[in-house]
């Protein structure tokens, strides 16, 4: 009998459940539009401007009147400009200084920490609390120190015999004195970062050593010095990355000076844009810069990788 009949109930049909490939179809359109606006505004203020600056390279423009497009006229008039050599070599010598001295300082300052049990926790403010103090504010509290005639450093070096001496007027030590208050200021997350990772050193590793009969050193770099080696290698990247952009620092104390011994890459891009009105050739140099920070970020990954296979 049909179900349309008089007298005879429909038989409901058995509702179809959708299948697991339209489910995951679902959430990912849903997904997506969740992610829309973030996408939306990453694009925006992070990728558009990455664009456009790419743009400016090869035109000349005042960011004002329409920009004419010149080619490569602006990498040919930055690498003919002798002001960028001079400038490259700064910062070259500032990442080797900082490398030099504000690299193993906060892994050495960690180690000890890590040793520490009574104050350990105002050891570690006290370490930390440079970082939480303005970069400017702590730049003009440093360049007091390193005054020549009443700064803290040379009243100091008075007191034994020594000094006085031009911190930062000379273009023999205005370079160091940069890096020293670069490292003071920046190592206190560093140091952090390290002394977490040492809490999550397996103190088996340590137990086994000292019943062998092994010192501290041996055990710091036999044990500590290995387990700590991704974030070591991770740290000495985000160093160089920062380090090679570094502006604050000669802007503030110098401006570039003496005689352009501190002139650094990314303050002659500032001295391009904002004082000679070359747009053009300072989006160039950092299209540059940012092409160098890349490939020491891929040189990065290749030997993490390396490293994580061995």
């Amino acid at each position: 009998m049909s179900a349309g009949r008089a007298g005879t109930p429909a038989i409901p049909l058995p509702a179809v459940a959708a299948s697991p490939a339209v489910k995951r179809g679902r959430h990912t359109l849903t997904a997506l539009l969740f992610l829309v606006p973030a996408l939306v505004v990453f694009g925006v203020f992070s990728w558009w401007p990455i664009v456009r600056g790419l743009l400016i390279s090869f035109q000349e423009t005042n960011l004002v009147d329409a920009a004419t497009w010149v080619g490569l006229d602006n990498f040919r008039a930055l690498f003919a400009d002798p002001l960028l050599g001079t400038a490259v070599a700064n910062t070259l010598l500032f990442v080797g200084l900082a490398l030099l001295i504000g690299f193993p300082a906060p892994l050495v300052l960690a180690v000890v920490l890590s040793t520490v049990r009574r104050g350990a926790g105002v050891y570690r403010f006290l370490v930390y609390l440079p970082v939480v103090v303005p970069p400017v504010v702590a730049i003009l509290l440093w360049k007091w120190f390193y005054d020549p005639g009443h700064g803290l450093f040379n009243g100091l070096l008075a007191l034994v015999g020594l000094g006085p001496y031009p911190w930062l007027d000379s273009p023999d030590t205005a370079m160091l004195s940069l890096v020293l208050q670069s490292t003071w200021a920046g190592m206190g997350g560093a140091v952090l970062i390290y002394l977490a990772a040492i809490v999550g050193v397996p103190s088996e590793l340590y137990e086994a050593a000292q019943m062998d009969g092994a010192s501290i050193w041996t055990r710091v770099w036999h044990i500590t010095l290995p387990q700590l080696r991704p974030v070591i290698g991770l740290l000495l990247l985000m160093q160089l990355i920062s380090t090679m952009q570094v502006f604050t620092e000669p802007y503030v104390f110098t401006g570039g000076g003496p005689e352009n011994a501190t002139l650094t890459v990314l303050l002659l891009i500032f001295r391009y844009a904002f004082q000679d009105g070359a747009y053009g050739q300072a989006a160039a140099l950092s299209f540059l810069l940012a092409i160098v920070l890349g490939l020491l970020s891929a040189v990065y990954l290749r030997a993490t990788r390396s490293w994580s296979a061995s």
